[in-house]
């Protein structure tokens, strides 16, 4: 059987990924200063930023409609058998909803709500494309994939609240002090859903680094095969921080850095950095 992997671009797996393991993305939509732009196709993050700082507003993302799945998956269909498709959590977007309604439409598409965001998504994107290698059926791989999702880690340090103040997700006067105080906080994902965690105080590279070694602090309980280091824009310092912290704490097999696209960009801004791995 032949079956396809497909994932909206808030995956935020690279280019190069995407492309060695023959992933079909389909792009959110991003409105920012007057247009509207397809996620990674018409717009980049730094583009994003660049619009966002000219016109004085934050930017909106908008989820794929049905009609775009139904061109999408209706096509891809033609040369496969089946196709197991990845959404960002049903709790942040309509995109499950909107996907679901396509795969009514179609049959054989199989849809999976991630529960998560980011590379939490790509973590199950790249399993599901190992385990449609080795012949296992498509409704199997939902199942597991279903389990596996329950055992993500996934969070982020925030470098400034400015983007989260704007969109509406903390009080001005939070942010205010926040960013008086040098106040980083951290933002988890946990049943699909956003919440904030512990806030660190200072430089963001040692923020950085001390969320890092809490995320990591008992290397027991961490699946080693794999880590995302995602980040929305930061400087090099601060990735070659992460990256160097996470290979003392924890044997992981592969260590992968990626740029998050437009929708985590739009809502955290930029100098966002996390941690996405399995628990055991």
């Amino acid at each position: 059987m032949k079956i396809k992997i497909t994932a909206d671009s808030t995956c935020d797996l690279s280019p190069e990924l995407v492309a060695s393991r023959n992933i079909t993305i389909t792009p959110l939509s991003v409105e920012v200063a007057g247009g509207i732009y397809r996620d990674g196709v018409d717009i980049t993050p730094d583009v994003l930023y660049e619009k966002i700082a000219s016109c004085g507003q934050l930017g909106a993302t908008a989820a794929v409609n049905v009609q775009d799945y139904i061109d999408v998956f209706g096509k891809l269909l033609k040369e496969c058998d089946a196709i197991i498709h990845f959404t960002i959590s049903a709790q942040m977007s309509s995109c499950y909803q909107n996907a679901c309604i396509a795969a009514k439409e179609l049959g054989n598409v199989y849809v999976v709500d991630s529960k998560n965001l980011s590379t939490g998504i790509g973590h199950l994107v790249l399993d599901a494309c190992d385990m449609a290698e080795t012949g296992m059926e498509p409704a199997e791989i939902k199942r597991r994939l279903d389990e596996k999702r329950e055992k993500l880690d996934v969070s982020f340090v925030v470098d400034t609240l400015d983007y989260l103040r704007r969109g509406g997700r903390c009080t001005a006067l939070t942010a205010l002090g926040a960013n008086l105080l040098k106040l980083h906080p951290c933002i988890y994902v946990k049943d699909g859903a956003m919440g904030v965690g512990k806030k660190y105080r200072g430089k963001i590279s040692a923020c950085i680094e001390a969320y890092i070694r809490d995320k990591l602090a008992d290397p027991s309980t961490v699946d080693t095969r794999r880590v995302f280091i995602t980040d929305s824009g930061i400087d090099r310092e601060c990735r070659d921080i992460a990256e160097s912290t996470v290979r003392e704490l924890v044997p992981f097999e592969e260590v992968i850095h990626t740029r998050a696209g437009c929708t985590v960009s739009c809502h955290c801004g930029p100098g966002t950095l996390g941690i996405l791995f399995y628990r055991k």
